[in-house]
């Protein structure tokens, strides 16, 4: 049968090749990965799988599977690269690699302030103690609280009002965000270091020191933060009792964490 000749009417049509489908599905695949890499570079906040199948799920025919099994391959894609693919609290977000940190900081002329020991050991407290007082916490650390730490904390997003003690006063109770999950690169709490690992003072020290570092990181990879100032703040001096004067000066015992 030569290549004009009409096919008979019990014969199957002849079939692509594998090539060519397979072809066609590996592009389908690939264009999904582009498409996901272009909307978590554009994206100012992470997405959640749940977003990313309304978006694309009609549209382009893809399962929350299919997603989430392209985002392993970008991830896989990016790993050799400046960037990475990391899922946090809120979902997922492309983000520059930690190790790079201290050059994004040379974009910015004012450097991003460390946070102060009062802050850190209040915020430790808040995540692992929480919901909890600011009574409370200054009870466990000895000394009396600058109300500019609670302020800062709330205004970076690190932690909210979740409720009310039920006691004379009905203090504010506070917790964690997802908010500081995602700056720390965590999904959950549970990533956290458990308490038993951090109980020792040396240990508690260590803990203190990575967490200072992970979010001085992240505000060495945004812009420059807005509230150095309070960030620096130190404790409030009890009454009759001399102002923290900072390093320089004496720090209070470091919290035990029970």
């Amino acid at each position: 049968m030569n290549d004009n000749e009409e096919q008979s009417p019990g014969q199957s049509p002849e079939q692509p090749p594998l090539l060519e489908v397979q072809s066609g599905s590996d592009e389908r695949t690939a264009q999904l990965e582009r498409i996901l890499e272009a909307l978590l570079l554009a994206s100012e906040q992470p997405l959640p799988l749940e977003q990313l199948h309304r978006m694309l799920g009609n549209e382009l025919g893809v399962t929350k599977k299919d997603i989430r099994e392209a985002l392993e391959r970008l991830a896989q894609d990016l790993a050799p690269r400046a960037a990475e693919l990391k899922e946090v609290a809120s979902g997922w977000r492309i983000q520059v690699k930690t190790e790079y940190a201290e050059w994004i900081a040379r974009l910015y002329q004012e450097k991003p302030p460390r946070l102060s020991r009062a802050l850190l050991e209040t915020l430790a407290l808040i995540c692992y103690r929480q919901p909890i007082t600011r009574g409370e916490i200054e009870e466990v650390r000895g000394v009396a609280m600058s109300p500019n730490i609670i302020r800062t904390l709330l205004d970076r997003g690190w932690i909210r009002e979740v409720g009310v003690k039920e006691v004379p006063g009905r203090p504010s109770l506070f917790g964690t965000t997802q908010q500081l999950l995602d700056d720390l690169s965590l999904r959950t709490l549970d990533d956290l270091p458990s308490l038993p690992e951090i109980k020792d003072p040396q240990q508690l020290e260590a803990a203190l020191a990575r967490l200072g570092e992970q979010l001085h990181e992240t505000s060495a990879l945004s812009a420059p933060p807005e509230a150095a100032e309070a960030d620096a703040q130190t404790d409030a001096p009890a009454d009759g009792e001399p102002a923290n004067e900072g390093e320089g000066g004496e720090t209070p015992e470091a919290p035990t964490l029970h």
